[in-house]
């Protein structure tokens, strides 16, 4: 019944058994030899067989971080700016981001965003894009004011005056931050550490007057990268044990930076004769 039969009666033969073509197959309806009617049967179009689902390997790859589309990045390492104080502000809040906020997004922040990324099964870019911040704004709240400016010691004002014409390495020790300036405009700011209260940093104004890339301390014996000379032997400088301890060791009178990219950036702009600015 199912095959030869059908197969070869053609199209008369459907037509005279009573044959019903169906998607994917058709249905005979027809007599036996008792004159009763038998139920319908179903049978299968052998030249036409249904599309086929693609493969898993055929399906095109869907990016991890969305399902569908790869994410927009909305700030990475460099960016400056309130959002970015913004974005410090609420990896405070979920407590992947201790310093700061500072509106600078350096190397902390990137760990940070890194760290955060990963205990989600993001990508670990270390660059906010779309899904990361997404996720970080529903698992913190918006960020006042004293967020954004006072937490950590931040700037909550404008920059000494003294800051505020010419080339000026602008350094706060209330805030623990050195911005560099150019007329009044703020280049770029990053954190910085102080000498202890035994070998404390001068306050006062002055020049740099000497720049050393690869500086050693004679006195130390510790290495002084980026070194920009304003004081006798104290400068602005990266520090190897700030980038890795933090606020909770102390420099023996120099401006300590902890964002090698931020200095080295700083390094090559900065002048001899440049003004330098210490106040509390």
């Amino acid at each position: 019944m199912r095959g030869a039969g059908v197969r070869s009666a053609g199209r008369a033969g459907a037509v005279a058994l009573g044959v019903v073509l169906v998607a994917g197959g058709c249905t005979v309806q027809g007599t036996g030899p008792d004159g009763k009617g038998h139920a319908p049967v179903r049978i299968e179009v052998t030249g036409h067989p249904p599309k086929s689902t693609p493969s898993r390997s055929e399906r095109p790859p869907k990016t991890p971080s969305t399902g569908t589309r790869a994410a927009r990045v909305l700030w990475e390492r460099g960016d400056t700016g309130r959002d970015v104080r913004e974005l410090q502000a609420r990896l405070r809040q979920v407590e992947w981001l201790v310093d700061g906020p500072t509106g600078t997004y350096d190397d902390l922040t990137e760990r940070a965003v890194s760290g955060f990324q990963g205990k989600r099964g993001l990508p670990r870019t270390g660059r906010t894009d779309t899904v990361t911040w997404q996720r970080l704004l529903g698992m913190s709240h918006e960020p006042g004011k004293w967020e954004l400016y006072l937490m950590g010691g931040q700037p909550a004002a404008a920059p000494d005056p003294r800051c505020t014409r010419g080339r000026v390495l602008c350094v706060s020790k209330s805030s623990r931050t050195l911005r560099w300036m150019i007329d009044g405009r703020t280049v770029s700011t990053m954190s910085v550490r102080f000498g202890s209260q035994y070998t404390p940093t001068r306050e006062g104004v002055f020049q740099v007057y000497w720049k050393s890339r690869h500086h050693v301390s004679t006195l130390y014996d510790s290495a002084m990268p980026y070194a920009m000379f304003f004081s006798g032997g104290q400068a602005v400088h990266y520090s190897y044990d700030f980038a890795a301890q933090g606020y909770a060791g102390a420099s023996h009178g120099c401006v300590n930076v902890r964002d090698e990219a931020a200095i080295a950036d700083l390094y090559a702009q900065v002048r001899n004769g440049d003004k330098v600015v210490v106040y509390w």
